[in-house]
């Protein structure tokens, strides 16, 4: 193998190997999203009655349970863009600078977007 193709047979794995971070990490908070939101919808069909039951004057379980479910998504999509801005981002950015990546061939002058400036 010449230093290129070393260099190109590297940069696939880390490739691959942060892609198949990435997509665990989604995996695993889309599953937490689906449990908490399916969890909730056996509730409504299953116990009703436990819903129905007061927190405080004019506020059921089932509201709060709900409002809980539309936060968990907030911060379940928080927790995805801190890890991505804090793991991702920068691995993808070291990546792309490796020897032999095709935004290091094209310079430092390459336009993120396509070109368009």
């Amino acid at each position: 193998m010449t230093p290129s193709s070393t260099d190109r047979a590297a940069q696939i794995a880390a490739t691959r190997t942060l892609a198949r971070t990435r997509w665990r990490v989604a995996a695993i908070l889309t599953l937490l999203m689906v449990g908490v939101y399916f969890g909730f919808i056996l509730l409504v069909a299953y116990r009703p009655v436990l819903l129905g039951g007061l927190v405080s004057e004019g506020l059921s379980l089932g509201i709060v349970l709900g409002a809980l479910v539309i936060v968990s998504a907030w911060v379940l999509t928080l927790i995805y863009v801190q890890w991505a801005n804090r793991v991702y981002d920068p691995a993808l950015a070291a990546l792309r600078a490796m020897p032999g990546s095709d935004a290091a061939a094209r310079g430092a002058h390459s336009v993120p977007d396509g070109g368009a400036r």
